[in-house]
């Protein structure tokens, strides 16, 4: 498929109602409005064209942006291309989702995060954040360097509280994703989610809450088999 052949397809599944329900989560136009679940119908025809990939991410349409975050390959991604994708995002859920997606997929995703979450550019540290939460439910205990988790989950605790908004929220996920899926840094999140206690962030026009980190990675290991390491960040 073309650009324009998929922008029409995205167009044609887009709906009013899925519209107002994505930009009541900080969707901004242009944006059809399409479900994931139709996303997907479309990401099967134009299957990895990473290319077209690339081109849908610079519409900045919404839609467009996300279906691109699925498609995309980020082990084939420059670093540079990771970061114009960090700095245009049509939304935060492109921030805090697609960009993490596919900026954890290469080889230099962790450098790469801890160089963003320093960036005065709130939408840029959202990204980073994500992307090294992210990374912790992904790799094998053995390839994470628990010592600099440890050193994240006590900034954290220092400065969660006086960072931006969304920034806030990937930071308690951090927590989470510590305390979740590394064993070796479980006490050490634990002992930080008391620390920071509750997390306020402003969620916009939902009903969308901040989880307690504490409570949510006792119900996560909690669960029969434990907390299983994730195979991709993409759904």
């Amino acid at each position: 498929m073309t650009l324009a052949e998929t922008m029409a397809a995205i167009a044609a599944a887009g709906t009013a109602q899925t519209k107002k329900t994505l930009m009541n989560h900080g969707g901004r136009e242009p944006i059809s409005g399409v479900k994931v679940s139709d996303l997907k119908v479309i990401l099967k025809q134009i299957r990895k064209d990473q290319a077209l990939a690339l081109a849908l991410y610079d519409t900045g349409h919404y839609d467009a942006q996300y279906l691109a975050g699925l498609a995309a390959n980020g082990a084939l991604m420059t670093p540079a291309q990771l970061r114009h994708w960090a700095e245009t995002p049509n939304a935060g859920v492109i921030s805090e989702y697609t960009v993490p997606w596919v900026t954890a997929e290469h080889p230099d995703a962790w450098d790469i995060a801890l160089s963003w979450i320093d960036d005065p550019a709130p939408e840029i540290a959202v990204s980073g954040w994500a992307t090294l939460g992210g990374l912790l439910s992904l790799l094998p205990d053995e390839q994470i360097d628990v010592h600099k988790v440890l050193a994240l989950l006590k900034r954290v605790e220092k400065e969660i509280h006086g960072a931006p908004n969304r920034v806030r929220y990937v930071m308690n996920g951090f927590v989470i994703g510590a305390g979740t899926y590394v064993d070796p840094a479980h006490a050490a999140a634990v002992a930080a989610a008391r620390n920071i206690g509750t997390v306020t962030v402003n969620m916009g026009n939902t009903a969308c809450k901040v989880p307690e980190a504490e409570g949510y990675i006792a119900a996560s290991r909690g669960r029969p088999g434990g907390a299983k390491k994730k195979k991709t960040l993409k759904c």
